[in-house]
């Protein structure tokens, strides 16, 4: 029984194409998770500056009370 040859080279090349594939949809899944990441980082500054403006508008607008608020960033220092 013999094999052919056209066989067996149509097969590795077929192999080789999934191993590309594979590659571009990894490397398509890391950009992904890079964007996301970077996006999470400035969601996470953004909401330090909201809650940091508005605990300042608290206690910019409490003139006659003795209570201030104290931002969780800060207690979470401790």
């Amino acid at each position: 029984m013999k094999i052919s040859r056209f066989n067996l080279s149509r097969r590795h090349r077929q192999s080789g194409s999934a191993v590309l594939v594979f590659i571009a949809l990894l490397a398509i899944m890391l950009m992904l998770i890079t964007a996301n990441s970077s996006t999470l980082l400035h969601l996470h500054r953004e909401l330090k500056l909201l809650d940091q403006r508005q605990v300042e508008r608290l206690n910019a607008s409490q003139t006659n009370a003795t209570l201030v608020v104290e931002s969780p960033a800060k207690t979470d220092q401790k």
